[in-house]
């Protein structure tokens, strides 16, 4: 009889807000095979509501409190929501409930570049292959000297926000709230208090954006770019605008509601390829283990994880683990792939014909 290696009993204490197997064991539910749509009307309302009452009563975690004014957002707060790609919506909880998009921004910018530059030139220019590292790290920097490693992280983010099109700053920061608006089919604005907020603790970020241009790797001023950046950052959005984001995402950029085309399906195929690998940090690898589908977080609490060709799912809730993911998300959005039937990888043996 084989047996399997023993690990080793010193294994370290988990760090703030991240739970030893929750993420599995949330996703620990009968799985279900969906293809083609949503399962019934019926039974995803049943089952987003059973997500939030199973996990509105988690406290792990910490509000971000590197940038004062999250640091004072509500802790308990949770929202969820999934529009499918034909127009359907649900929501529950604090699903209405205005807060900042943060790095949740940072795929639809990249589409948004991609759509307009191609996906071939800023694959070149930014890289898509993941850190694994944190968000904010300067030695990924560093570690990558002819480019940077993604644009879901910070170096990344800032060098695509470099990349907008425009004669001037302003124009820049029209093209992205413009942008990000038609995303969410309706017009988005920038919360005034979290702008200035963040852009008074903006020095590592202004630090990134200097040693990327030190590297050639920033295509504007470097503080210009990184001011558009902390801009789209501070973007009003509430839990239903992002599923109905990430739901443009699944459906080959085309807006659930409104029926614009907001970016081609190629653009949209690599931003989920980058999501997929990169989207939620130095935890990706282990998201798309349990969960199995393209997702980005961001340190305000939101959540967007994208169900190709079938739904986008958002969360919010602003108690994050220590990799700056949103702790009740995570398990909502891990139980509800697993329960709806989302979980890309997931198959099963077709029957055998008869004889």
């Amino acid at each position: 009889m084989s047996t399997r290696a023993s690990l080793p009993v010193n294994v370290p204490e988990p760090p703030l807000g991240h739970i030893p197997g929750a993420l599995s064991a949330a996703a620990a539910q009968p799985q279900r095979i969906s293809t083609g749509s949503l399962p019934d009307p019926g039974l995803v309302r049943r089952l987003l509501d059973e997500a939030h009452q199973r996990f509105a009563s988690v406290q792990d975690g910490a509000v971000a409190d590197y940038i004062p004014a999250l640091a004072a957002v509500d802790p308990d707060r949770f929202g969820l929501a999934i529009v499918s790609a034909t127009g359907e919506r649900y929501s529950v909880g604090d699903a209405r409930h205005p807060f900042t998009i943060q790095s949740v921004s940072k795929p639809f910018v990249f589409a948004l570049v991609a759509n307009a530059l191609g996906h071939e030139q800023v694959k070149q220019l930014l890289g898509v292959n993941n850190s694994g590292l944190p968000f904010d790290s300067v030695i990924a920097v560093e570690l990558n000297p002819g480019r940077t490693a993604n644009p879901m992280v910070n170096a990344g983010a800032i060098a695509t926000t470099s990349l907008v099109p425009g004669a001037d700053a302003a124009a820049k920061w029209e093209f992205v709230r413009a942008g990000l608006s038609r995303f969410a089919g309706r017009e988005l604005v920038m919360d005034e208090e979290v702008y200035e907020s963040e852009s008074r603790t903006n020095d590592r970020n202004e630090g990134i954006a200097r040693l990327l241009k030190g590297y050639g790797r920033i295509y504007s001023d470097p503080l210009e770019a990184t001011d558009v950046y902390t801009r789209q950052c501070a973007l009003l959005v509430t839990t239903e605008d992002l599923a109905v984001m990430s739901a443009t995402l699944a459906d080959g950029g085309v807006n659930p509601i409104t029926r614009e085309q907001v970016i081609d399906e190629d653009s949209c195929k690599r931003t989920l390829a980058v999501l997929a690998t990169a989207g939620m940090y130095e935890r990706s690898g282990e998201w798309l283990y349990e969960v199995g589908l393209p997702a980005k977080s961001g340190v305000g609490g939101g959540i967007i994880t994208v169900i190709p060709g079938k739904a986008g799912l958002a969360s919010y809730s602003p108690l994050l683990d220590d990799a700056g993911n949103s702790v009740r998300g995570t398990l909502a959005t891990a139980f509800l792939s697993t329960t709806l039937g989302l979980n890309v990888f997931a198959s099963a043996p077709v029957p055998e014909a008869d004889a």
